[in-house]
């Protein structure tokens, strides 16, 4: 017995020892947060448009994770909010560090920051990722004669992408085009990279033709705190690179190094977008309507 008290006495400074270096290494963070001494900062994903294929909220939260790997300090939390659930918050005066978003949320372009880098003429919002419109036929002839679907979906002008690549079809919701399309029904369909994927999922041979002269399928990244601006901008600076780039067709979408053609702006208003479908539906010259995009 005597053996087992000396034991114990030599043995619980060492295990006490264990203990406090457990401690100081396995939860540095959980004494930090409680501190104040970690920085949280909020992302939106607000979804505006169809995408590719899995979830773009998931894509961020890789991001976010590859950002935090650099910050100690620092913690992103992502989560997706719907267009609805976004403008009540902001109805609410609730805004977060960092927003992901299309088209269709022009009531937060005066709380976003400049960004250092323009695109389509505002600093105030970058694209992060793209889509494409596609025209797509079941067979490599794409002169034959034959109606076309063009799919409609979302906040999106697959109109305007017909126009200008000269497509004259029947306006058609989403899924309904792309089944009919498959189903021999239109010979022709006008879709979007979600059909791409559509059509890799179900093992269909489908031929394409990707329509470049307009695209407004972009998913934009704004920086809407000052208070953290300069974690919310690295988070935008590591969503935008390479290291993360390279891994959008894990969600089917493309870079937006790739971007070209005409566009209508991160924060384009829902009575302009209206104009615009409008003119377009009635016909009116090229020219009208190139230089109607350059003013959105």
């Amino acid at each position: 017995m005597k053996g087992v008290f000396v034991f114990l006495r030599r043995a619980v400074p060492f295990l006490l020892l264990i203990a406090v270096f457990v401690a100081v290494i396995c939860y540095p963070r959980a004494d930090a947060e409680e501190s104040g001494a970690i920085r949280v900062l909020q992302v939106w994903n607000v979804d505006t448009f169809e995408g590719g294929k899995g979830s773009r909220t998931n894509f961020l939260k890789r991001a976010a994770a590859f950002a935090e790997r650099e910050l100690e300090d620092v913690r992103y939390l992502v989560k997706s909010v719907t267009r609805e659930g976004a403008l009540d918050a902001l109805s609410r005066g609730e805004l977060p560090d960092v927003l992901s978003f299309g088209t269709g949320l022009a009531e937060f372009a005066e709380f976003c920051l400049p960004l250092g880098e323009r695109f389509a003429g505002d600093d105030r919002a970058l694209p992060w990722c793209r889509g494409q419109y596609y025209l797509f036929s079941l067979t490599d002839d794409f002169d034959a004669e034959g109606k076309t679907a063009v799919s409609v979906g979302g906040n999106n002008l697959p109109s305007v992408a017909a126009y200008f690549a000269d497509v004259q079809g029947e306006e058609v919701a989403s899924l309904s085009a792309y089944v009919n399309f498959l189903g021999g029904d239109y010979r022709y369909l006008l879709g979007t990279q979600r059909d791409k994927c559509r059509f890799a999922a179900r093992g269909a041979s489908v031929c394409e033709r990707a329509l470049g002269n307009f695209c407004d399928l972009y998913e934009y990244v704004a920086v809407l705190s000052r208070e953290n601006y300069d974690d919310a901008i690295f988070f935008v600076q590591t969503l935008r690179s390479g290291a993360v780039q390279c891994q959008l067709s894990d969600i089917g979408m493309l870079t937006y190094a790739g971007a070209e053609g005409f566009t209508t702006g991160a924060f384009a208003e829902e009575g302009t977008l209206s104009a615009l479908l409008a003119a377009v539906r009635a016909g009116a010259p090229r020219k009208n309507i190139e230089n109607f995009l350059k003013t959105v």
